[in-house]
Protein backbone atom coordinates (compact mmCIF):
# COMPACT_ATOMS: atom_id res chain seq x y z
CA UNK A 1 0.00 0.00 0.00
CA UNK A 2 1.37 3.55 -0.57
CA UNK A 3 1.90 6.74 1.58
CA UNK A 4 -0.38 8.48 -0.57
CA UNK A 5 -3.71 9.04 1.00
CA UNK A 6 -7.34 10.54 -0.13
CA UNK A 7 -8.66 13.41 2.45
CA UNK A 8 -13.08 12.46 2.40
CA UNK A 9 -15.87 14.04 4.46
CA UNK A 10 -18.05 11.26 5.54
CA UNK A 11 -21.88 12.24 6.09
CA UNK A 12 -24.04 9.66 7.35
CA UNK A 13 -27.94 9.26 7.39
CA UNK A 14 -27.85 11.17 3.93
CA UNK A 15 -30.54 10.76 1.90
CA UNK A 16 -28.61 9.79 -1.30
CA UNK A 17 -25.68 8.36 -1.14
CA UNK A 18 -23.13 9.38 -3.14
CA UNK A 19 -19.30 10.89 -3.85
CA UNK A 20 -18.83 14.23 -5.04
CA UNK A 21 -15.47 16.69 -5.24
CA UNK A 22 -17.05 20.08 -4.04
CA UNK A 23 -15.95 23.22 -5.74
CA UNK A 24 -12.69 23.72 -3.37
CA UNK A 25 -11.89 20.20 -4.33
CA UNK A 26 -12.68 18.59 -0.79
CA UNK A 27 -14.10 15.38 -1.19
CA UNK A 28 -17.61 14.33 0.35
CA UNK A 29 -18.95 10.65 1.03
CA UNK A 30 -22.38 10.77 1.32
CA UNK A 31 -23.77 7.15 3.01
CA UNK A 32 -27.21 6.16 4.13
CA UNK A 33 -25.72 4.09 7.33
CA UNK A 34 -25.77 5.85 10.49
CA UNK A 35 -22.63 6.54 12.11
CA UNK A 36 -22.71 3.34 14.89
CA UNK A 37 -21.02 -0.06 14.92
CA UNK A 38 -19.00 1.25 11.96
CA UNK A 39 -22.02 1.05 9.37
CA UNK A 40 -21.00 4.61 7.96
CA UNK A 41 -17.62 3.29 7.40
CA UNK A 42 -18.46 0.28 5.42
CA UNK A 43 -20.62 1.92 3.14
CA UNK A 44 -18.44 4.82 3.04
CA UNK A 45 -15.62 2.23 1.70
CA UNK A 46 -18.20 0.51 -0.69
CA UNK A 47 -19.18 3.96 -1.82
CA UNK A 48 -15.81 5.33 -2.31
CA UNK A 49 -14.83 2.08 -4.16
CA UNK A 50 -17.88 2.22 -6.48
CA UNK A 51 -17.04 5.70 -7.53
CA UNK A 52 -13.58 5.21 -8.65
CA UNK A 53 -14.02 2.17 -10.08
CA UNK A 54 -12.03 -0.31 -8.02
CA UNK A 55 -12.82 -3.64 -5.32
CA UNK A 56 -14.09 -2.50 -2.03
CA UNK A 57 -11.17 -4.76 -0.74
CA UNK A 58 -8.57 -2.44 -2.16
CA UNK A 59 -10.21 1.03 -0.06
CA UNK A 60 -9.11 1.63 3.58
CA UNK A 61 -9.62 3.83 5.80
CA UNK A 62 -6.19 4.69 7.79
CA UNK A 63 -7.20 7.24 10.18
CA UNK A 64 -10.48 8.67 10.96
CA UNK A 65 -12.25 5.60 11.89
CA UNK A 66 -14.59 7.53 14.25
CA UNK A 67 -14.35 10.81 12.77
CA UNK A 68 -16.21 12.21 10.17
CA UNK A 69 -13.02 13.47 8.45
CA UNK A 70 -11.52 10.23 6.85
CA UNK A 71 -8.00 9.08 5.42
CA UNK A 72 -8.45 6.49 2.65
CA UNK A 73 -5.45 4.94 0.80
CA UNK A 74 -6.38 3.21 -2.32
CA UNK A 75 -4.35 0.10 -3.85
CA UNK A 76 -3.11 0.17 -6.85
CA UNK A 77 -4.13 4.24 -7.61
CA UNK A 78 -2.18 7.36 -7.01
CA UNK A 79 -4.12 10.71 -5.37
CA UNK A 80 -4.09 12.14 -9.16
CA UNK A 81 -5.23 9.10 -10.61
CA UNK A 82 -8.13 8.44 -7.65
CA UNK A 83 -8.76 12.63 -8.25
CA UNK A 84 -8.72 11.72 -12.08
CA UNK A 85 -11.72 8.84 -11.78
CA UNK A 86 -13.83 11.18 -9.54
CA UNK A 87 -13.60 14.46 -11.96
CA UNK A 88 -14.72 11.56 -14.23
CA UNK A 89 -17.46 10.41 -12.12
CA UNK A 90 -18.79 13.71 -11.33
CA UNK A 91 -19.48 14.46 -15.06
CA UNK A 92 -20.77 11.05 -15.92
CA UNK A 93 -23.27 11.82 -12.78
CA UNK A 94 -24.50 15.57 -14.18
CA UNK A 95 -24.92 14.07 -17.79
CA UNK A 96 -27.68 11.55 -16.57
Amino acid sequence: MSDETVSVTVKPRSTRAGVTVEADGSVVVRVHAPAAEGAANRECVTTFAAAVGVPKSAVHIVRGERSRTKQLAIEGLSVAEVQARLRQSARGERSR
